[in-house]
């Protein structure tokens, strides 16, 4: 979800994508950002506001590491 302004080149469901294409069940904002035309820190803030959404869920696991991860990709793939 994007506020007033300039629209986003790359919607919220191009960055879901990324992680039903994944074979990985978790991913970094780098390994997101590298699948996409967005810097690390503009990849942040859209997981962040995915995450705050409640459409993608996230963990610290390291002083600045952050994982991320898609439960209906999860599903999907492990069901």
């Amino acid at each position: 979800m994007s506020g007033p302004g300039r629209q986003p080149s790359i919607t919220d469901d191009k960055i879901l994508v990324v992680f039903r294409t994944s074979s990985d069940p978790f991913l970094t904002t780098k390994e997101v950002s590298d699948q996409l035309e967005l810097g690390r820190r503009g990849t942040y803030d859209r997981l962040t506001n995915l995450a705050d959404d409640g459409r993608i869920k996230r963990k610290k696991v390291g002083e600045s590491a952050v994982i991320w991860w898609f439960p209906a990709a999860l599903k999907e793939k492990y069901s």
